[in-house]
């Protein structure tokens, strides 16, 4: 049995079932996945079907983009409460739909929930199912391998206890639970996160990005911290960008040896 890790799949459910052929995943391994199924590719669709019923041997991590839809849906039941309107009517959803991008700027951000609507006609009860998916997801996962604590996460880790401690210190952003700093760290993951004799397994942040801390031309960043004895990996290659990154990668750890595997296109 193997457990393999992949994070930011952002909408291409075709690369990620090639990544799978080519791993030759089977039913005795375990597939963990650290969040943001959706959006920049044009297979949300397929993705949100997959999470319904991944299968037994697959777990789901929650993302920020993850995290989002299931905003941009509670946003829509409001308004459909708010406006009397019907749920199962195809009118009244696009006028909950055009009254939520009225309310905020932001929603529906990168155009998932409107493509959904209009292209493959999803209704709302089929939008709240998804939602209801994620929120189901935990924040984080973690496993026992080789003596170590391994946890995979979609941003960074952080213990609870060490979170308290944050305020006083000088951070790339401010955080205001733990779960943010699941969602949504960087920088701040390698300087306050992870955990003594562990590996932190992560997405987030593309190392396609020169700017970036984990920076590693579009191939998975490894940081060993000798103080805490804890490794961290960044696994978002950058494949939600690979229309504008000639660099970019899906890719894929197998955990008992930290090989790597990618797939480009």
């Amino acid at each position: 049995m193997s457990i393999y890790i992949m994070t930011d799949i952002h909408g291409h459910y075709g690369a990620m079932r090639k990544m799978l052929e080519k791993i030759g995943f089977q039913a005795e391994d375990r597939l963990v996945c650290a969040g943001d199924y959706i959006d920049r590719g044009t297979e949300s669709y397929e993705m949100l079907k997959w999470l319904e019923a991944p299968g037994e041997n697959v777990v789901l991590i929650r993302g920020n983009h993850d995290q989002e839809f299931a905003y941009y849906v509670e946003l829509l039941r409001r308004i459909f409460k708010a406006g009397n309107l019907d749920v199962e009517k195809r009118a009244d959803l696009l006028t909950a739909y055009h009254g939520a991008r009225q309310v905020s700027s932001y929603f529906d951000y990168y155009g998932t929930v409107g493509a959904l609507i209009r292209e493959k006609e999803v209704t709302f009860c089929q939008l709240a199912r998804w939602a209801a998916c994620i929120r189901n997801m935990p924040y984080f996962h973690e496993i026992q391998m080789h003596g170590r604590r391994c946890i995979i996460v979609h941003a960074g880790y952080i213990e609870r206890k060490k979170f308290q401690q944050l305020q006083a210190m000088e951070t790339e952003y401010t955080y205001d639970s733990p779960e943010e700093f699941f969602l949504k760290a960087r920088d701040d993951a390698y300087m306050y996160g992870g955990v003594e004799h562990g590996m932190i397994l992560a997405g987030h942040t593309p190392t396609t990005e020169w700017d970036e801390f984990p920076f590693n031309h579009g191939k998975a960043y490894r940081m060993y911290d000798e103080e805490t004895d804890c490794v961290f990996y960044d696994l978002d290659c950058g494949y939600g960008f690979k229309e504008v990154s000639p660099e970019a990668r899906l890719a894929c750890l197998r955990l008992e040896d930290e090989k790597i595997f990618y797939i480009r296109e």
